[in-house]
Parts: C-alpha cells; structure tokens; sequence
C-alpha cells in the first residue's frame, strides 16, 4: 500500500504541544454525504485504514491521533516520517508490542475494498468532519471512534440529536421484552429514535417495538455492518438498515469479541442523550453502558422489576445511585426532551364519591355498612344536625349512594341485616 502523504497540519515534533486534528470539510467520496474538500479524501482512506490498524477505543492511538492528524499518525506508524529517519521511537511511551499490531495491521489493509463494500451496500463511512459525524461522540476525548460505518437512508447526526438508549439483559424475562418492546413503541410515536446494540433479549425486543410503531431505530454492531451479529438477527438487521441504521466502528466483515462488546457500549452512551436499562444482572455489559453515559453527563435511567429477580438486581443498585426510575415512555421524555415536556401527573383511578362535596362525603362515610340506621343516628356518627344531614342523605340518595328503609338509611347494594339489627343503632 501506497504511504499517504503527511498532512500540513501534521507535527512532526514530538515535543511540541499536542493540539486537535484540524476540522476537514466533508468529503463527496465512496458515497459519503457532504460537500468535498482538498484531501479529504485522502483523510477518509487514512481513517479506514485506521479502522483496521486500531481497536476501538485504544487511547493510546487516540493521543497521537490528536496530536499529528489521521495522515500524519499513519505516516509515522508506517516509518516515512522522523522515527523511521532518525532512529527514534515515533511514539514514544506507547508499547512496541502494540505500535507493532497498528503496523502489521496497517500495512494489510486495503481501504479501497472496505470502502467499496460498505458503498454495494448503500452504506458509507463517516468521519469527524463529515456534515453527518454527531459531533457528541467527541465527549469520548481520546476513545472517540476514527470513523463510523454507515447502513441505511437516514441522516446520522440529525437521528442522534433526538435519541435514546434503551438496553439490557440478553436471557430476559417476558416481562423485559414486553417492557422494552413497550418503551421503544411509546419513543418512537412520539418522534424519538431509539438506540440499542441488536443483541438477543432487550435490544432485540427494542428494535423491534420501535420497527412496529413505523419509528426510527439505530443498531450499534461489534462487528462489521455487513456482518450480522448475532445470526437469528439476520432479518432483523436488515429491516433495520432498510428503515433505520446500522452503525459499528469495525471495517466490513470483522467479527465480534467480548471485548469489542464492552468497548461499543461507550459508543451508544455517547450516541444518545440517555440510556435506559431494562433488566440486568449484577455483572452486565447494560451497566457498562449506563455507566459511560453517566461519566459523559447523559441521562441514566432504570425500570424497576421484581426484587426476587437477579435480573433486575444490576438495575435496582442503579437506582440506588444517580439513576432514575421510570416506567414508560412519557418519563423518559420528561428527562430527554425539551424543558417543558412533562408526564402526566400519576394518580388512582377517581371514583364517583371523589367528586362529592366534603361536607357530603363526611355524611355518607358516617352511615354504617350494614342495616338501616336513623338519620338522628347519622348525624351524630357526622358531627352535623339532623336537618342538614337529611338533606345530604336526600343528595346521596338521588346520586345513587343510599336508600331508605322505612325510618332508616343504609347504603345501596348491601345485604339486608338480620331482624335485630333493623332496630337500628350506631
């Protein structure tokens, strides 16, 4: 593979103050979105080959990678620039072991192949700098993403303005599945893009509520977009790359490993304005996730369940913390949305004697349950004179509340008391 040119922007000294890659105009090339610019295209093939070279995440890479520019960090991993001429280690305090992974991974790579599989796709990749990079992936600082590969017709960054997180367990109860299918219907009717990670379990459950409302949803692979993972997932990653997105920092046909699993956790943390965990076990990647999104100032949201479950043990120690608790949809938004949008306010169901006068009720909680009672008898049970509370008793007579029994009151649909209790009596 040809060397890429240095960048102008690059800093061959390595003691001089490290400073931000420059901010590159987006690039009209292997069907990214954008208007093109003077070598960025030469920036985005230097970022796929990175995408091989560095595993996501690696903040090692990430601090040369602001210090001399994409170019210029691939220049001197490869040896044209200033280590290779002198002697020099180009990256001094980093690893020989893990410059030597970048190198060997480097030098087989072939971004023209990667980029082009991505495009037969109707995919694209999208670099910071791109009209479509969501620029709140830059709060992950060093462990910012290269780049991102792109499956499906929507516009990115706009989608992940107005997302959010919803994940958890992958072995989840009925009830989980049902409870996140649930919140992902609720999100998406009301114009939010929900965000999961297209495992078993929640994200699966989460995809799919969000397919069913006709809404916007957003798949974050371990693996290559081309790659469906896992397997029983097939079709349902590609009806989501046909009416939403399939992202992943991973070049095409890389797989999955656990530690990627981890590492792409941070990606929907930072993608989203809030994360939501629905089931999770003490030990669980879902806590990773809310986790990350509380280190980067996100909202972090659980859903309670039963106390006997050890999948909702992870999500409870949450909400013993900063967490907060919801239960759907409309809370969620409450904290994501804009100021102004609150639930409903949350009560029981109002009952007809709600709506009755005070003064009323008290007559009608002072007549017994059982046998017809006089009103004298009422209205010193009520603290009020007989008159008024003949009146009240006529009110709640007409409102269908009690009856009359000869002298006495007693309240509809009760049993009528045995001979001695009609003499009536307190």
């Amino acid at each position: 593979m040809t060397t890429p040119t240095p960048s102008p922007d690059a800093t061959p000294d390595p003691d001089a103050t490290p400073t931000p890659p420059p901010d590159l105009d987006p690039a009209g090339t292997s069907g990214t979105r954008g208007t093109s610019g003077p070598g960025v295209a030469d920036e985005r093939v230097v970022r796929a080959v990175l995408s091989r070279a560095v595993e996501p995440g690696d903040e090692h890479a990430g601090r040369w990678l602001r210090r001399y520019g994409a170019v210029g960090f691939l220049d001197r991993l490869l040896g044209s620039a200033g280590g290779a001429a002198t002697g020099d280690d180009p990256f001094p305090g980093t690893g020989q072991k893990r410059v030597a992974s970048w190198r060997l991974r480097a030098t087989a790579a072939d971004p023209g192949r990667d980029l082009a599989t991505v495009q037969a796709l109707g995919g694209r990749f999208v670099i910071p700098g791109d009209t479509e990079w969501p620029r709140q992936l830059d709060d992950l600082g060093d462990a910012r993403p290269l780049g991102l590969w792109v499956r499906g017709p929507a516009d990115l960054r706009t989608w992940a303005l107005r997302s959010v997180a919803l994940v958890g367990a992958r072995a989840c109860t009925p009830y989980g599945a049902h409870t996140a299918a649930d919140l992902a219907t609720g999100l998406a009717r009301q114009g939010w893009v929900v965000v999961s990670g297209a495992a078993y379990g929640i994200d699966g459950a989460a995809h799919r509520g969000a397919l069913a409302a006709g809404g916007a949803t957003v798949a974050v692979l371990a693996c290559g977009v081309d790659t469906p993972y896992p397997r029983g997932h097939d079709q349902l990653i590609r009806r989501v790359a046909e009416q939403g997105l399939v992202v992943g920092e991973l070049p095409p046909e890389s797989h999955p490993t656990p530690s990627r699993f981890i590492l792409r956790n941070r990606v929907i943390a930072a993608l989203t304005r809030g994360t939501v965990v629905i089931e999770a076990q003490h030990r669980s990647g879902s806590l990773v996730t809310a986790r990350a999104a509380a280190r980067l100032g996100r909202h972090t949201m659980g859903v309670p369940g039963p106390v006997t479950s050890a999948l909702s043990a992870g999500v409870h120690e949450l909400l013993r913390g900063d967490a907060t608790l919801v239960t759907d949809a409309d809370e969620i938004i409450e904290l994501v949305g804009d100021m102004g949008q609150l639930a409903p306010a949350r009560r029981g169901p109002v009952l007809p004697r709600d709506l009755l006068a005070p003064a009323t009720a008290q007559v009608l909680e002072a007549v017994p349950a059982r046998g017809p009672t006089p009103t004298t008898v009422i209205a010193r049970r009520a603290g009020g004179t007989p008159d008024d509370t003949l009146a009240k008793l006529y009110e709640l007579h007409s409102l269908g509340f009690v009856e009359r029994r000869g002298d006495g009151w007693q309240l509809t649909n009760t049993t009528t008391p045995p001979s001695n209790a009609r003499r009536g009596g307190p």
